[in-house]
């Protein structure tokens, strides 16, 4: 039975689409939401996509910029006044001038993107040009993992989180919360000290499960590891306490009463508004996935990189669009699933990179299409940061990745300074991408190399973004890219035929 707050929520977000649909009356707008968990790419997608069509880049496979049709792409003023605008100029200064990687995700931010196009229908054709807006809504997919919390009393959540701090590759981490944990009495009186010790301690833990050492994803609630402005405020100062998951709600005054009422806060002042404001608005849907970070930390983080992908699929509106649903309620008819960094692999290993993505993401893709919503799995690189060669190595010719590594990486004990381009055998994926998921099939991966198959340096080094070559004008060449084109295709060319 929905609550009011849903009621009421729903009430709103019928208001908005109706709104919004008397807008699009005049020029329809696409809201494509962009997100994915840590490191996995937002910001340089986004960055990426506006400046190829800005620039006129090389996308064969998006077929209103193949044929000629796509004459025009410019930045507009966004719709969502109260939303941050996302930064693209800073992010392409840093991409192009700078040859850094642009600060990742923090918040919620939104730019529009204006497209002007002629019609492949010969009918529309004769009407004149078509106008479209592409509004790109940059979101962190921690955030995602909160939808979830909505349906789960404060029980619930405390007992499924102590569930994955107790796991065997989590405990070590857990440490200092979990010791905490055993002298607190979650009967006892309210206390602002024990509140603040709990929490802070929970954080650090989360924030340990993050480090490129164990790469772990399940991380809820995904504002505690990116407070904002609510950093110290009592709606982020909880903590789960030992209890069981169907306990009954405490009586006030005590410690279990105070972390029960902030989760709720919680809930009411992150969650709802973030669901109702930004992701309940989307039409269409990318989920960009580090894939490569995970397989560095094993299979451990390939299993919670898969349970957080549940999590994250569960929080989407799925569906078939029509007239009248667009109008009442939104519905995301398009998700696609990216595996980010394919230019850290020869091509040859693109198709077995897709395939574990969809290993990931099996039983989300079921329920999506189910639903009515179009669902595809790919291998990109939105900055293609390295170029592919063939090097002999005793005798043999092994496919290896051109590139600058980021100042500070390293293999085997050499550190490069950022200004040096090496080769590197990156390796073979498995076929089977189950292997992946298992301790003893470590990671299945061949090192063609010096050095053993369980060093990640060797296998997915950090590469600085290239340098772009410039016309005989002296203007400055788009972004190059592995399968950007497909990804436009697959998101928005229907709305360009």
């Amino acid at each position: 039975m929905p609550t009011f707050q849903s009621l009421a929520d729903e009430a709103r977000l019928t208001f908005a689409n109706l709104s919004g649909s008397v807008t699009d009356l005049a020029v329809p707008s696409v809201r494509l939401g962009v997100t994915g968990l840590a490191r996995a790419g937002k910001t340089v997608f986004i960055t990426a996509l506006v400046h190829n069509l800005i620039h006129g880049g090389r996308l064969p496979v998006f077929q209103a910029a193949a044929g000629g049709r796509l004459t025009g792409a410019r930045l507009q003023p966004q719709p969502d006044d109260a939303v941050p605008r996302f930064d693209y100029e800073a992010h392409v200064a840093a991409l192009v001038n700078d040859r850094i990687w642009p600060d990742s995700t923090r918040q919620v931010s939104e730019l529009r993107l204006t497209l002007e196009f002629e019609s492949a229908q010969f009918l529309a054709r004769r009407l004149g040009r078509g106008k479209i807006h592409l509004d790109l809504i940059d979101y962190p997919g921690e955030w995602l993992l909160d939808l979830p919390l909505l349906s789960k009393t404060y029980a619930e959540f405390s007992a499924s989180a102590l569930r994955r701090a107790r796991a065997p590759n989590r405990k070590a981490l857990a440490d200092r919360y979990l010791s905490l944990l055993e002298g607190t009495e979650p009967s006892g009186p309210e206390s602002e000290q024990d509140a603040q010790n709990l929490s802070a301690a929970f954080k650090s833990y989360l924030a340990a499960c993050r480090s490129d050492a164990h790469a772990l994803s399940m991380l809820p609630p995904g504002r505690f590891l990116m407070p904002g402005d609510l950093d110290g405020s009592p709606a982020l100062t909880f903590a789960p306490l030992d209890i069981p998951a169907d306990a009954p709600p405490s009586r006030t005054g005590t410690l279990r009463a105070m972390m029960e009422r902030r989760f709720e806060a919680y809930k009411t002042h992150v969650i709802r508004p973030f669901f109702r404001d930004h992701f309940a608005r989307l039409d269409r849907q990318i989920v960009l996935v580090d894939v490569l970070h995970a397989l560095n930390a094993g299979p451990d983080a390939m299993s919670d990189l898969e349970e957080a992908l549940g999590e994250v699929l569960t929080a989407f509106r799925p569906g078939r669009q029509n007239w009248l649903s667009s109008i009442l309620t939104r519905r995301i008819d398009k998700i696609l699933f990216a595996a980010t960094k394919a230019d850290h692999l020869h091509r040859d290993d693109h198709d077995r990179l897709e395939a574990i993505l969809e290993r990931l993401v099996a039983r989300g893709i079921e329920h999506a299409r189910f639903k009515g919503a179009d669902v595809s799995v790919l291998a990109m690189a939105a900055v293609r940061a390295t170029r592919e060669a063939s090097v002999r190595h005793k005798g043999e010719e092994l496919p290896a990745i051109l590139g600058t590594p980021l100042p500070g990486e390293a293999i085997n004990g050499e550190n490069y300074d950022g200004n040096c381009e090496i080769a590197v055998f990156p390796g073979d994926l498995p076929h089977d991408p189950d292997t992946l998921f298992s301790p003893a099939g470590e990671l299945g991966i061949q090192d063609h190399g010096s050095g053993s198959a369980a060093d990640p340096a060797l296998r997915f080094l950090r590469f600085r973004p290239p340098k772009l070559d410039r016309t005989a004008e002296g203007l400055t060449l788009s972004l190059p890219h592995i399968r950007l084109d497909r990804a436009l295709e697959f998101l928005i060319g229907d709305r360009l035929a």
